[in-house]
Protein backbone atom coordinates (compact mmCIF):
# COMPACT_ATOMS: atom_id res chain seq x y z
CA UNK A 1 0.00 0.00 0.00
CA UNK A 2 1.30 3.39 -1.08
CA UNK A 3 2.41 6.15 1.79
CA UNK A 4 0.06 8.78 2.24
CA UNK A 5 1.17 12.26 0.72
CA UNK A 6 3.47 14.12 3.15
CA UNK A 7 4.08 10.83 5.44
CA UNK A 8 7.23 10.08 6.52
CA UNK A 9 8.11 6.97 7.20
CA UNK A 10 11.79 7.65 9.57
CA UNK A 11 9.56 10.11 11.91
CA UNK A 12 7.06 7.23 12.17
CA UNK A 13 9.77 5.18 13.88
CA UNK A 14 11.01 7.83 15.59
CA UNK A 15 7.63 8.32 17.42
CA UNK A 16 6.99 4.57 18.10
CA UNK A 17 10.14 4.30 20.88
CA UNK A 18 8.31 7.31 22.35
CA UNK A 19 5.17 6.43 22.61
CA UNK A 20 5.84 3.02 23.82
CA UNK A 21 8.51 5.30 26.70
CA UNK A 22 5.56 6.77 27.23
CA UNK A 23 2.99 3.82 28.28
CA UNK A 24 5.90 1.76 29.72
CA UNK A 25 3.93 0.59 33.22
CA UNK A 26 6.03 2.25 36.70
CA UNK A 27 8.81 0.51 37.74
CA UNK A 28 8.59 -2.02 40.29
CA UNK A 29 10.80 0.59 43.12
CA UNK A 30 8.00 3.17 42.70
CA UNK A 31 5.42 0.39 43.24
CA UNK A 32 6.72 -0.61 46.43
CA UNK A 33 7.89 3.22 47.16
CA UNK A 34 4.11 4.01 46.56
CA UNK A 35 2.82 1.23 48.86
CA UNK A 36 4.96 2.09 51.78
CA UNK A 37 3.50 5.48 51.60
CA UNK A 38 -0.26 3.91 51.11
CA UNK A 39 0.20 1.94 54.21
CA UNK A 40 1.66 4.53 56.38
CA UNK A 41 -1.06 6.77 55.71
CA UNK A 42 -3.84 3.83 56.11
CA UNK A 43 -2.16 3.32 59.65
CA UNK A 44 -1.85 6.95 60.25
CA UNK A 45 -5.91 6.96 59.59
CA UNK A 46 -6.80 4.37 61.28
CA UNK A 47 -5.47 5.47 64.31
CA UNK A 48 -7.49 8.47 64.20
CA UNK A 49 -10.83 6.41 64.18
CA UNK A 50 -10.04 5.45 67.91
CA UNK A 51 -9.09 2.43 67.86
CA UNK A 52 -6.11 1.12 70.34
CA UNK A 53 -3.50 1.57 67.34
CA UNK A 54 -1.02 4.33 68.20
CA UNK A 55 0.33 5.96 65.15
CA UNK A 56 3.25 6.11 63.34
CA UNK A 57 4.28 9.70 65.22
CA UNK A 58 4.16 7.72 68.66
CA UNK A 59 6.10 4.55 67.34
CA UNK A 60 8.39 6.92 65.89
CA UNK A 61 8.85 8.79 69.09
CA UNK A 62 9.28 5.46 71.00
CA UNK A 63 11.48 3.79 68.81
CA UNK A 64 13.97 7.26 68.87
CA UNK A 65 13.56 6.91 72.83
CA UNK A 66 15.17 3.23 73.05
CA UNK A 67 17.55 4.01 70.20
CA UNK A 68 18.77 6.99 72.62
CA UNK A 69 18.68 4.73 75.75
CA UNK A 70 20.81 1.87 73.46
CA UNK A 71 18.10 -0.71 74.22
CA UNK A 72 16.67 -1.00 70.64
CA UNK A 73 20.32 -1.67 69.50
CA UNK A 74 20.90 -4.32 72.05
CA UNK A 75 17.99 -5.57 71.23
CA UNK A 76 18.43 -5.72 67.57
CA UNK A 77 22.16 -7.05 68.14
CA UNK A 78 20.81 -10.09 70.17
CA UNK A 79 18.11 -11.49 68.00
CA UNK A 80 20.08 -11.39 65.03
CA UNK A 81 22.84 -12.88 66.71
CA UNK A 82 20.23 -16.23 67.36
CA UNK A 83 18.69 -15.75 64.02
CA UNK A 84 21.98 -15.87 61.99
CA UNK A 85 23.84 -18.61 64.12
CA UNK A 86 20.60 -21.01 64.02
CA UNK A 87 20.04 -20.20 60.15
CA UNK A 88 23.02 -20.54 58.84
CA UNK A 89 23.73 -23.61 60.77
CA UNK A 90 20.35 -25.20 59.68
CA UNK A 91 21.01 -24.35 56.20
CA UNK A 92 24.58 -25.78 56.17
CA UNK A 93 23.85 -29.05 57.22
CA UNK A 94 19.73 -28.94 55.48
CA UNK A 95 21.94 -28.69 51.32
CA UNK A 96 24.10 -32.07 52.17
CA UNK A 97 21.22 -34.01 53.42
CA UNK A 98 19.33 -32.37 50.90
CA UNK A 99 21.46 -33.47 48.22
CA UNK A 100 22.52 -37.12 49.81
CA UNK A 101 18.74 -37.85 49.97
CA UNK A 102 17.78 -36.62 46.47
CA UNK A 103 20.74 -38.09 44.89
CA UNK A 104 20.85 -41.92 46.60
CA UNK A 105 17.94 -43.77 47.50
CA UNK A 106 19.39 -45.47 50.26
CA UNK A 107 19.52 -42.22 51.82
CA UNK A 108 15.93 -41.30 51.12
CA UNK A 109 14.63 -44.33 52.29
CA UNK A 110 16.82 -43.58 55.67
CA UNK A 111 16.52 -40.16 55.96
CA UNK A 112 13.28 -38.83 54.78
CA UNK A 113 10.36 -40.27 57.37
CA UNK A 114 12.06 -38.86 59.79
CA UNK A 115 12.60 -35.53 58.12
CA UNK A 116 8.92 -35.42 57.57
CA UNK A 117 8.26 -36.15 60.87
CA UNK A 118 9.96 -33.66 62.89
CA UNK A 119 8.77 -31.30 59.94
CA UNK A 120 5.23 -32.18 61.03
CA UNK A 121 5.55 -30.77 64.39
CA UNK A 122 5.89 -27.03 64.78
CA UNK A 123 9.48 -25.55 66.29
CA UNK A 124 7.71 -23.79 68.95
CA UNK A 125 6.87 -26.73 69.93
CA UNK A 126 9.75 -27.80 70.82
CA UNK A 127 11.02 -24.99 73.08
CA UNK A 128 9.54 -26.22 76.51
CA UNK A 129 11.77 -29.25 75.99
CA UNK A 130 14.31 -27.58 74.68
CA UNK A 131 14.54 -25.54 77.72
CA UNK A 132 14.17 -28.74 80.08
CA UNK A 133 17.42 -29.80 78.22
CA UNK A 134 19.27 -26.83 77.55
CA UNK A 135 18.58 -24.46 80.35
CA UNK A 136 17.24 -20.94 79.48
CA UNK A 137 20.65 -19.74 78.04
CA UNK A 138 21.39 -19.24 74.25
CA UNK A 139 21.42 -23.04 73.62
CA UNK A 140 17.87 -24.13 73.27
CA UNK A 141 16.83 -20.71 71.09
CA UNK A 142 19.65 -21.61 69.10
CA UNK A 143 18.39 -24.91 68.88
CA UNK A 144 14.98 -24.06 67.90
CA UNK A 145 16.00 -21.90 65.17
CA UNK A 146 18.66 -24.25 63.76
CA UNK A 147 15.60 -27.04 63.38
CA UNK A 148 13.25 -24.26 61.88
CA UNK A 149 15.71 -23.31 58.86
CA UNK A 150 17.27 -27.20 58.42
CA UNK A 151 13.64 -28.53 57.76
CA UNK A 152 12.15 -25.77 55.45
CA UNK A 153 15.57 -25.93 53.44
CA UNK A 154 16.40 -29.54 53.11
CA UNK A 155 12.61 -30.73 51.50
CA UNK A 156 13.33 -27.75 49.32
CA UNK A 157 16.74 -29.09 48.21
CA UNK A 158 15.93 -32.67 48.07
CA UNK A 159 12.87 -31.35 45.74
CA UNK A 160 15.48 -29.73 43.23
CA UNK A 161 17.54 -32.67 42.99
CA UNK A 162 14.99 -34.77 42.00
CA UNK A 163 13.10 -32.90 40.18
CA UNK A 164 16.43 -32.21 38.13
CA UNK A 165 15.22 -32.90 34.60
CA UNK A 166 16.17 -36.60 33.59
CA UNK A 167 17.44 -35.70 30.22
CA UNK A 168 20.32 -33.23 31.35
CA UNK A 169 21.41 -36.51 33.58
CA UNK A 170 21.28 -38.53 30.41
CA UNK A 171 22.87 -36.29 28.34
CA UNK A 172 26.01 -36.23 30.43
CA UNK A 173 26.16 -39.30 30.61
CA UNK A 174 26.20 -40.26 26.93
CA UNK A 175 29.09 -37.06 26.75
CA UNK A 176 31.55 -39.60 29.30
CA UNK A 177 30.52 -37.33 32.21
CA UNK A 178 31.26 -39.94 35.93
CA UNK A 179 28.33 -39.36 38.41
CA UNK A 180 30.55 -36.65 40.50
CA UNK A 181 30.77 -34.50 37.43
CA UNK A 182 27.28 -34.55 36.66
CA UNK A 183 26.51 -33.98 40.30
CA UNK A 184 28.66 -30.90 40.02
CA UNK A 185 27.80 -29.35 37.12
CA UNK A 186 23.89 -30.47 36.32
CA UNK A 187 22.26 -31.43 39.32
CA UNK A 188 23.84 -28.49 41.68
CA UNK A 189 23.55 -25.51 39.47
CA UNK A 190 19.90 -27.17 38.37
CA UNK A 191 18.78 -27.32 42.25
CA UNK A 192 20.33 -24.00 43.06
CA UNK A 193 17.03 -21.74 42.82
CA UNK A 194 14.91 -24.46 44.97
CA UNK A 195 18.09 -24.62 47.20
CA UNK A 196 17.74 -20.43 47.70
CA UNK A 197 13.71 -21.17 47.65
CA UNK A 198 14.00 -22.99 50.81
CA UNK A 199 16.62 -20.70 52.64
CA UNK A 200 14.58 -17.77 52.23
CA UNK A 201 11.40 -19.69 53.77
CA UNK A 202 13.77 -20.91 56.33
CA UNK A 203 14.82 -17.44 57.41
CA UNK A 204 11.04 -16.55 57.80
CA UNK A 205 10.60 -19.47 60.23
CA UNK A 206 14.02 -18.82 61.87
CA UNK A 207 12.41 -15.05 62.49
CA UNK A 208 9.35 -16.18 64.05
CA UNK A 209 10.85 -18.96 66.16
CA UNK A 210 13.53 -16.19 67.84
CA UNK A 211 10.66 -14.11 68.56
CA UNK A 212 8.85 -16.92 70.48
CA UNK A 213 11.48 -18.10 72.12
CA UNK A 214 12.67 -14.87 73.22
CA UNK A 215 8.87 -14.47 74.81
CA UNK A 216 9.66 -17.74 76.71
CA UNK A 217 13.07 -16.91 77.96
CA UNK A 218 15.53 -14.33 77.27
CA UNK A 219 16.56 -11.24 79.37
CA UNK A 220 17.54 -9.22 75.68
CA UNK A 221 15.74 -9.23 72.53
CA UNK A 222 13.43 -7.83 70.31
CA UNK A 223 10.81 -10.64 71.63
CA UNK A 224 11.86 -10.39 74.78
CA UNK A 225 11.04 -6.29 75.19
CA UNK A 226 8.18 -6.83 72.99
CA UNK A 227 6.77 -8.77 75.79
CA UNK A 228 8.18 -6.52 78.56
CA UNK A 229 5.71 -3.86 76.78
CA UNK A 230 2.50 -5.89 76.78
CA UNK A 231 2.68 -6.24 80.61
CA UNK A 232 2.49 -2.26 80.92
CA UNK A 233 0.67 -1.82 77.62
CA UNK A 234 3.27 -0.32 75.89
CA UNK A 235 2.05 -0.15 72.19
CA UNK A 236 4.05 1.87 70.46
CA UNK A 237 7.20 -0.34 72.00
CA UNK A 238 5.66 -3.37 70.35
CA UNK A 239 5.21 -1.65 67.62
CA UNK A 240 8.64 -0.96 67.13
CA UNK A 241 9.73 -4.77 67.57
CA UNK A 242 7.41 -5.91 65.43
CA UNK A 243 8.44 -3.30 62.60
CA UNK A 244 11.79 -3.70 63.21
CA UNK A 245 11.95 -7.60 62.86
CA UNK A 246 9.95 -7.15 59.45
CA UNK A 247 12.48 -4.59 58.33
CA UNK A 248 15.21 -7.02 59.15
CA UNK A 249 13.97 -9.77 57.91
CA UNK A 250 12.71 -7.77 54.45
CA UNK A 251 16.63 -7.08 54.66
CA UNK A 252 17.83 -10.40 55.04
CA UNK A 253 15.13 -11.43 51.76
CA UNK A 254 15.81 -9.14 49.36
CA UNK A 255 20.02 -10.24 50.31
CA UNK A 256 18.82 -13.73 49.52
CA UNK A 257 17.25 -12.27 46.36
CA UNK A 258 20.32 -11.04 45.15
CA UNK A 259 22.12 -14.01 45.79
CA UNK A 260 19.39 -15.95 44.08
CA UNK A 261 19.98 -13.39 40.90
CA UNK A 262 23.81 -13.97 40.90
CA UNK A 263 24.05 -17.72 40.67
CA UNK A 264 20.80 -18.32 38.69
CA UNK A 265 21.39 -15.81 35.60
CA UNK A 266 21.28 -18.27 32.92
CA UNK A 267 17.79 -19.74 34.30
CA UNK A 268 15.04 -17.58 32.53
CA UNK A 269 13.04 -15.05 33.90
CA UNK A 270 9.69 -13.56 33.51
Amino acid sequence: MAEAPGSDPAAKTAAAPTTARRRRPPSILALNITTVFLGLAIWWAISLTGLQIPSPFAVVASAIDLAQRGILLEDVVASLRRVLIGFLLGSALAIPVGFLMGWYGWARGLLEPWVQFFRTIPPLAIIPLAIVLMGIGEQPKIFVIFLAAFLSCVISTFQGVVQVDRTLINAARVLGAKDGTIFVRVVIPASTPFILVGMRVGLGAAWATVVAAELIAAQEGLGYRMQHAQIYYDLPTIFVGIITIGIFGLLMDRTLLLIEAKLTSWQERR
